[in-house]
């Protein structure tokens, strides 16, 4: 449509790479913006949401520790078809992104949250391996390698940057979307573990531990370099929990068992999950959005590490621990779901304008406005110094202030008129 190949020649037109704060949209507010340009990487957070459950259903399926619930087996089978589902269409809609508006998904992986979320369709795919009903079928080695190839890859960018990159070093850039970058290497882990490698995964395991501890200090330190968070995305304070709960899962496969270092892991999780539950107005006071996704896959993880917990240390307490995670999880998913379906299918406002990704038009830095006003002023010196009889006008007091009142700055960088009086002002 007419509309479709508007938005697309301003997204080809403008070669942007960040959004900051000395710039201003050039997509219309007021207007509504085509589908595929609202549709956000972040998107796959559901699919993480979702695929999840189904891994926490067949594992309380299949532990000694939760054994006397006797989940029926169906469970897992439609949570996992429903993920696979849900994969595809969030899939197939983000490759139509990338292909009628790749300068949109450029500037997502720019950004300094956006840029983790493409970790997430990885990720997900991984849960929804562990996660395959059994016993259906048996999973060559070669998907898992197929799966970790894309992950390696974003590592070596994304952790590059990290370390040496000016403008996107992690001193500036961290934030806890940052977790999504790490708990990649721990999954990859875990499965590869599960289906009897042994290598690649402690190597993984080696990449994501290093880089999970600087991420973990860096975020704590809070340096004023730090990117701040707005308030709607405050959900994505509980990927704090996610990277040490997986990460004590996937030791547990590597290692053959709950050892000390698991436990270690999954303590430090369950102690910054319930640090995050009690700061309730952290929490409060934000719309809807999908960023709320980012409670549900972390809920699901440390749920699934307390189950492997309570197997290793089987007791009352731990039992009902590992049910009462559990089902939290269940209800936040199944919450946070029905609100997504009310907001897409009802009112219709879970994609709104995608601002922080939208094309931008530089607006003059304070410090080059100044310097724009001085070179301005000789300017004007050098306007007035040639005017004839100047002298014999200052003497009878007839200097004229319009001078300085005839230059204009216009919206852009270094860009001014000089605009002439017609007549000479009267004394």
């Amino acid at each position: 449509s007419k509309k479709f190949t508007y938005f697309g020649d301003i997204f080809v037109s403008n070669n942007l790479v960040n959004l900051q704060s000395t710039e201003v949209a050039v997509l219309p507010k007021d207007e509504t913006w085509p589908f595929l340009l609202r549709f956000p990487i972040s998107a796959f957070g559901m699919c993480l949401g979702v695929s999840s459950q189904a891994m926490l259903w067949k594992t309380l399926e299949s532990e000694p520790s939760t054994k006397f619930l006797h989940v029926h087996p169906a469970t897992n089978h439609v949570l996992w078809w429903i993920s696979v589902a849900l994969m595809v269409v969030v899939s197939i809609t983000y490759l139509l992104k990338v292909v009628f508006y790749f300068e949109a998904v450029r500037r997502e992986f720019h950004h300094p949250v956006r840029v983790n979320f493409f970790f997430a369709p990885w990720i997900a795919c991984l849960f929804l391996v562990k996660g395959v009903p059994h016993p259906v079928w048996e999973i060559h080695h070669a998907v898992w390698y197929v799966l970790m190839a894309p992950i390696l890859c974003l590592d070596l960018k994304i952790y590059g940057q990290w370390m040496s990159s000016g403008e996107r070093r992690l001193s500036k850039v961290a934030n806890p979307s940052n977790h999504l970058a790490v708990v990649g290497n721990f999954v990859g882990a875990l499965l590869g573990a599960r289906m009897g490698l042994r290598e690649l995964p402690i190597f993984f395991f080696a990449v994501g531990l290093a880089h999970y501890a600087v991420l973990f200090v860096t975020l704590y330190q809070r340096l004023p370099t730090n990117v701040q968070l707005p308030k709607e995305l405050h959900p994505v304070f509980f990927l704090f929990v996610a990277a040490p709960s997986v990460a004590s899962m996937a030791w547990t496969r590597i290692s053959g068992e709950f050892n000390d270092g698991a436990k270690l892991l999954y303590f430090i999780s369950l102690f910054l999950y319930v640090s995050l539950v009690v700061r309730v107005n952290l929490f409060r006071g934000f719309r809807f959005s999908l960023a709320w996704w980012a409670y549900t896959f972390p809920m699901t993880s440390v749920a699934l590490a307390t189950v492997l917990y309570a197997s290793e240390v089987d007791n009352v307490l731990t039992r009902s621990l590992a049910v009462g995670l559990s089902g939290i999880a269940v209800v936040t998913v199944t919450g946070v779901l029905a609100t997504t379906m009310y907001h897409a299918f009802l009112r219709k406002d879970l994609f709104p304008n995608d601002v922080s990704i939208a094309i931008t038009r530089r607006r003059p830095k304070f410090s080059k406005i100044l310097a724009h006003l001085r070179s301005s002023s000789s300017d004007v010196k050098e306007l007035v110094l040639s005017i004839p009889n100047f002298s014999s006008n200052s003497k009878q007091g007839a200097y004229c202030d319009d001078a300085g009142s005839i230059y204009k700055t216009r919206g852009s960088v270094g860009e001014s008129t000089v605009a002439q009086g017609h007549g000479r002002a009267k004394c």
